[in-house]
């Protein structure tokens, strides 16, 4: 099948790499791109498209981008005539997901509502992508045999999000619990009295925040993320206000984005401490 990627960042590449593994001819849209961006596709064998006008003759294409450009992205799209399945696979709340489909209604195109779990690893097994809407089998099948494991959810839009959502919840809500309180503890001096208790009660706690600063190079990404979760979540009648405040947490630590070597645990904790609520 004649596929579009939109975008081969680090997660579009794996979803590339996974498309073409099983058997997908892999487009792009080359303009407006980085140099980054660009290298990456090359080197992937993408073919490039020079707009998305391009994209009216192909049969399917994936949407991969930060949640906020998702529905700008998608209506791009379908205003240049794109008629072919379309998954957005973005970190999106399922209300968002009903925008989505909203949006291509009578439009020749059909929506398929995706959520990633996992993270950019071309490892079977590690990454998942589920989906869900009355075409959402014949979004698994682009990827049948390929590392990249497929589940469709069910037959309703935005099922595969909120469950993405409710994962997302949890696995970097928490990360940005653990910061938040790494930080008052060394703001208030007990950083190192906390650590000793965790040492002796806690040990898996203790490792964790040992390790916190892996995600610094990529936690700017999630404040998007925590918003749509905060969505989510208040669609189900719950409080949004942790995820809203995940969410400034996050964007304190834009400062890392995309660093080449992981900062440190303190590196972390010191910029947060740093930046000031207006300031973000």
């Amino acid at each position: 099948m004649q596929v579009a990627l939109l975008h081969p960042g680090d997660m579009g590449a794996t979803i590339g790499a996974a498309l073409i593994s099983a058997g997908q001819d892999v487009n792009w849209v080359s303009a407006g791109r980085s140099a980054a961006t660009r290298a990456r596709a090359d080197a992937m064998g993408l073919t490039a498209l020079p707009d998305l006008a391009s994209l009216a003759h192909l049969q399917a294409a994936v949407s991969v981008c930060p949640p906020h450009a998702a529905l700008d992205l998608a209506r791009d799209v379908s205003d240049a005539g794109f008629k072919g399945l379309y998954i957005d696979a973005n970190a999106v709340a399922p209300q968002t997901a009903v925008k989505l489909s909203e949006l291509f209604a009578g439009t020749g195109a059909t929506l398929v509502d995706g959520g990633i779990i996992g993270g950019p690893t071309r490892e079977p097994g590690r990454t998942f992508l589920h989906l869900s809407g009355r075409a959402a089998t014949d979004a698994a099948a682009l990827f049948k045999n390929s590392f990249l494991e497929t589940r469709v959810v069910s037959e309703e839009i935005g099922a595969a999000s909120a469950l993405k959502m409710c994962y997302a919840a949890y696995s970097k809500g928490t990360s940005a619990l653990l910061l938040a309180l790494l930080t008052a503890a060394k703001h208030y001096g007990v950083d190192d009295a906390l650590t000793a208790q965790w040492s002796v009660r806690d040990r898996d706690l203790l490792a964790r925040s040992e390790t916190i600063g892996m995600i610094g190079s990529r936690a700017w990404r999630w404040s998007g993320e925590m918003l749509e979760i905060s969505t989510t979540f208040e669609g189900a009648g719950l409080p949004r206000g942790f995820h809203d405040a995940a969410a400034v947490l996050f964007e304190r630590l834009d400062t890392f984005k995309d660093c080449a070597a992981a900062p440190t645990p303190q590196d972390l904790i010191a910029q947060i401490a740093a930046t000031a609520p207006g300031e973000v």
